[in-house]
């Protein structure tokens, strides 16, 4: 059952979905901010929240035979390209878990572990962007397309996720091969700073079966990336 809850603001729904979830809060519930006060991403990196974007949090409660709770993210992704795609936006899937338009960063995806629920944080940039980062980020409404009311868009993702969560439930392969559909081309060059910050470059080379990142080096080699920082370069 799906359950949708606005707040005008907070400091960050991830946050709140994580106090929710260690006491007690059912799977399918969806926080919403209007705005928020702390936003962030990946590894604490700050996310500018302003009104008129989307901010939501839901949670995933682990059940036994679930594939890698890593792969949330996926599911997230998928679900985030079919509902931006029913918008009018062409979205290119980047792993592990952004979505682009061209080179530009247009969405962020967030999970974070509490006991056995999962909370996966979405932000989508629906009506402004944040400028002078030091990397390309767009918006919905920056491709012409206007910008759609994030409660209304909240409600179809909503909906969205929990098609592709229960197709998750059911086996991997089908997110796995949607997102590989959805994503940049094989042989498109990438740089991933892995997590002690070496760097490696190469091509995109597909996803492996439990959805960790195939990267091919200039030695022909096959790396599998479980966890970094990809940039296209």
């Amino acid at each position: 059952m799906i359950d949708i809850r606005t707040v005008p603001s907070t400091a960050s729904t991830n946050a709140d979905m994580l106090a929710l979830a260690a006491a007690g809060a059912a799977e399918g519930l969806w926080l919403r901010a209007v705005e928020q006060t702390a936003g962030r991403g990946r590894q604490g990196r700050a996310w500018s929240s302003p009104p008129g974007n989307l901010y939501a949090s839901t949670i995933v409660r682990l059940r036994p035979g679930d594939p890698n709770p890593a792969t949330l993210a996926m599911v997230a992704a998928v679900a985030l390209d079919e509902v931006l795609r029913a918008y009018g936006a062409e979205p290119i899937i980047k792993w592990p878990n952004d979505l682009l338009i061209g080179d530009a960063k247009l969405t962020g995806i967030l999970l974070e572990r509490s006991g056995d629920g999962v909370v996966v944080g979405i932000g989508v940039n629906l009506a402004h962007h944040p400028e002078g980062l030091d990397r390309a980020v767009t918006s919905v409404a920056a491709q012409g397309l206007g910008a759609p009311d994030p409660e209304l868009f909240l409600r179809d993702l909503a909906e969205a996720f929990a098609r592709w969560l229960a197709q998750w439930r059911a086996g991997l392969e089908p997110v796995r091969r949607r997102w590989l559909e959805r994503a940049h081309t094989p042989g498109t060059a990438l740089s991933v700073r892995l997590p002690d910050q070496d760097a490696l470059d190469g091509l995109f080379d597909g996803l492996d079966g439990d959805g960790a990142l195939r990267l091919r080096l200039a030695s022909g080699e096959v790396q599998v990336i479980h966890a970094g920082d990809v940039f296209l370069i």
